[in-house]
């Protein structure tokens, strides 16, 4: 058995992607491997440090769009209602992408209002979520907004303290994002003052579309989980399985 040359993992027949790499790496879970991305993959990458290819075959998802499969949302939903857990009725998909999240929701009763940066044909398109100032406004002043979305791994923390400035204390931030988002030194100190209520672990792999495209499924070892911050909420995280 060989192992990955970016991580050190151990290859085997569900985790390898390529002679010396698994899927986790060639899709962004290696933080150092991430880091000196730009949005289409194509900087040169710490690959030359840590003693492989400085290129992978093939660029990343364009502007790091990884759409997620519906089923993950209407799955997680299903347990949080288990659980006793309610999303407020208005949520805002800041990442919406082609929609995929922002339908589930609209399906399950919620108004949700959807923004990209990118123009997907779907939402509230050139909306730079980052860069905003307060919650959706006009007919929706004084209402509480959830924020949920599965962002762009390379400013997932970015989003998370963006997303949890803006609404209001007692509503919701939901994220999706692999597991490894609890490692890492900087996120510690995220999670010290901003510790999620929640940690929904996903048993089963869920799956992320390429640049959207449902043909495109990747066959990935990434696990990955629903984090949930209640805006003024301290204590440890609950960690729950689906």
């Amino acid at each position: 058995m060989s192992n990955c040359k970016v991580c050190g993992v151990e290859l085997n027949s569900e985790n390898k992607y390529m002679e010396g790499m698994c899927w986790d790496c060639k899709f962004g879970g290696h933080e150092e491997y991430m880091k000196d991305r730009d949005w289409t993959g194509n900087k040169k990458s710490t690959f030359v440090t840590l003693g492989a290819s400085s290129h992978c075959d093939h660029d990343r998802a364009e502007n790091d769009f990884y759409s997620t499969d519906p089923k993950a949302l209407e799955i997680f939903l299903d347990k949080l209602k288990e659980d006793g857990v309610e999303l407020n009725h208005y949520v805002w998909e800041c990442a919406c992408g082609n929609g995929a999240l922002s339908e589930v929701l609209i399906n399950r009763g919620h108004d949700v209002w959807s923004t990209d940066l990118v123009d997907r044909g779907y939402g509230l398109p050139d909306y730079n979520f980052l860069t905003c100032e307060r919650l959706p406004f006009g007919k929706y002043d004084n209402i509480k907004w959830d924020i949920l979305t599965n962002p762009p791994y390379k400013y997932a923390q970015e989003f998370v303290e963006h997303a949890i400035n803006l609404v209001n204390d007692g509503s919701y931030v939901v994220m999706f994002l692999k597991i490894q988002f609890l490692e890492g030194k900087e996120r510690r100190k995220l999670f010290d003052k901003y510790p999620p209520k929640y940690v929904y672990v996903n048993s089963a792999r869920q799956i992320c579309y390429l640049n959207g495209d449902t043909s495109k499924k990747m066959s990935s070892a990434t696990c990955y989980c629903w984090y949930i911050w209640e805006k003024g909420w301290k204590g440890d995280p609950i960690i729950r399985w689906i």
